[in-house]
């Protein structure tokens, strides 16, 4: 595992275009028990080198019901984003992850995660990615139908304060998601 990270954490494979450079962020261990797959880092994860250092982390953990200590602790949790560096700026927002990083690199971590119950898919890149055609025509409707991923895959939208309209649009997420979420984190957790 130790080998791998340090190839990922190296690669400058679409270095030329990233904004800021490449800086590989990714978290794994083979006692991990949860993977998160994001989409990409954001500018103050690609400064600080910590994955979901950012106010939608805070919010992903709170939805977790975690601490900080135990999300980060990466012999609990892997952190494996679809693109693995800062994309760039797009016009509402940050660019979606590289392409080449998931095919690249996803395979060969998961092959070093023998220990791993669930997979969070958040957002839309890492749900058409995981989920293939098995994914609902949309995000809303595929996090409505969690249950049909469970146990391996939990659905998530994207935590991002910039989805606050989405998170009132649907009181569903935090009615019935959020809960399952919490309770089988919790699981893995004891």
């Amino acid at each position: 595992m130790k080998g791998l990270l340090n190839e990922i954490r190296g690669c400058t494979v679409c270095e030329e275009h990233l904004p800021l450079g490449p800086r590989p962020v990714v978290v794994a261990n083979k006692k991990a028990k949860i993977v998160i797959i994001g989409q990409a880092p954001g500018t103050k994860v690609h400064a600080s080198g910590i994955p979901w250092d950012d106010p939608s982390g805070r919010q992903l953990r709170k939805w977790m019901n975690v601490s900080d200590a135990d999300f980060y602790d990466e012999e609990k949790v892997a952190i494996i984003p679809m693109g693995f560096c800062y994309p760039g700026k797009g016009k509402t927002g940050d660019l979606p992850p590289r392409p080449e990083c998931a095919p690249l690199w996803h395979k060969q971590l998961m092959n070093k995660l023998p220990n791993v119950e669930l997979v969070l898919l958040i957002g839309i890149y890492a749900q058409k990615y995981y989920l293939g055609k098995t994914a609902e025509k949309n995000l809303t409707e595929t996090v409505r139908r969690f249950e049909n991923y469970l146990p391996k895959y939990m659905t998530l939208p994207h935590p991002s304060p910039r989805n606050r309209f989405w998170l009132t649009k649907n009181p569903w997420f935090d009615k019935d998601v959020v809960p399952e979420l919490q309770r089988r984190v919790k699981a893995l957790f004891e």
